[in-house]
């Protein structure tokens, strides 16, 4: 069977952020499992004009390859509803969107972009609750894991390279637990986009993880509105499953469900506050051996439990058999109507004054390399409110102006 995946190759886009998490564990994920699986470049805009010439390349490769299977992770609106449908409408494929952040972009982006797709695969209990009151019957609740290429056992604490370590991006208030446990006497290795040490190779992730005594996560997503109020959100993140299974001992910040996957204190050790990891971390280094047999029944539950393999073997089989009983028939990629729709993508003279009219304030406020980002961001913002799944659509005002801004 031939599985085409459409995401990025680098974080955002950009090959100075390093590879992207879905390109590195995905894939050999699916190979592994014996697809053949085919790679569209989603998110590199230097690859393309514009969104136009993403859209109708994505369309000329699905029409040549012929995949029996789509499994697309969605940034923003970089694939048009229009193309989606049809692909639905001119191929014999099925379409998985494996979402990320449902915690917030149900709301924003998933609501709009599931019925698109065969099956949408969600990491949020909320986010299906929330679909089947919307009528969307088409939520699957699955979970991030570990690549199984790069398991490992654990090393013992005295064959760590490094005492504390952390892997990711310093967005959110990841820099400020760092500062606050060098502030207890901890000091924390980290890697990744902004921070001094920069990004890691994929293949270098798991070693740093392994070789430490101990490597954080940070919960944290920023502020949802729940029930009309204001609340900070955790989540598990995917590193909740790299670390036990790279065989590193993990120390995450609390978060919901996380006790259906990990057995806190006994698989993974949990922190709600600076002084309680501080608190935390001080105990395991002084108890090597407590340290190693946490670390040795993490990676144990995430060999027998928590592969990418597990995880999408089961999405594959339900979006084939939902696939099965559409009731579209395959009529060939329709190119001379994608070119009618690529139209209204064209900007327009009164587009082009609203960008410069955003543009201004912004600029002078952020300066020229976030100014722009805070323009599209608004747009983007006023779009989802006002004008619902039409932001996803070829005519959407963001993508039309803001193409070559991350």
């Amino acid at each position: 069977m031939k599985i085409l995946c459409v995401f990025g190759q680098h974080n955002y886009g950009d090959p100075g952020r390093g590879l992207g998490y879905e390109y590195t564990n995905f894939i050999p994920a699916l190979k592994n499992l014996g697809y053949e699986v085919l790679f569209f470049e989603s998110l590199n805009k230097s690859k393309y004009s514009d969104y136009a010439d993403l859209n109708r390349a994505l369309l000329q490769m699905v029409e040549n390859e012929k995949p029996d299977l789509i499994f697309c992770v969605l940034m923003t609106y970089e694939i048009w509803l229009e193309t989606l449908q049809l692909i639905r409408e001119g191929s014999d494929a099925a379409l998985i969107h494996w979402a990320t952040d449902d915690s917030w972009k149900y709301e924003q982006g998933s609501r709009f972009l599931a019925p698109s797709f065969d099956l949408h695969a969600t990491t949020y209990p909320s986010a299906v609750k929330k679909a089947r009151k919307d009528g969307l019957d088409n939520f699957v609740l699955t979970q991030w894991a570990a690549d199984s290429t790069r398991m490992m056992p654990p090393l013992p604490a005295s064959e760590c390279r490094y005492t504390v370590s952390f892997v990711g991006s310093t967005y959110g208030k990841r820099q400020q637990w760092v500062d606050e446990l060098k502030h207890r006497g901890i000091v924390v290795e980290a890697f990744g986009y902004g921070w001094p040490n920069g990004p890691v190779a994929a293949e270098d992730v798991g070693r740093i993880m392994r070789e430490s005594q101990i490597s954080l996560n940070f919960a944290d997503s920023g502020l949802v509105i729940v029930d009309g109020k204001p609340v900070h959100s955790r989540q598990i993140k995917a590193r909740v499953f790299e670390v036990p299974g790279a065989g590193g001992l993990l120390a995450t910040e609390s978060a919901d469900h996380l006790e259906e996957y990990f057995i806190p204190e006994k698989e993974v050790v949990v922190f709600n506050n600076a002084d309680d990891l501080a608190d935390t971390i001080y105990d395991l280094l002084a108890h090597p051996d407590k340290r190693d047999a946490i670390a040795r029944a993490g990676y144990e539950r995430a060999l027998e439990e928590h592969s990418y393999e597990a995880r999408f073997e089961p999405l594959i089989q339900l979006a084939l058999e939902k696939r099965a009983n559409r009731s579209e028939a395959s009529q060939g990629i329709d190119f001379k109507r994608f070119e009618s729709i690529a139209l209204s993508h064209r900007p327009g003279l009164f587009l082009c004054m609203l960008k410069y009219i955003l543009l201004l304030p912004c600029l002078l406020i952020w300066g020229r390399q976030r100014g722009p980002r805070a323009a599209r961001r608004f747009l983007f913002e006023l779009s989802w409110r006002y004008m619902g799944k039409k932001t996803y659509s070829a005519s959407n005002w963001p993508g039309r102006i803001f193409y070559k801004v991350s």
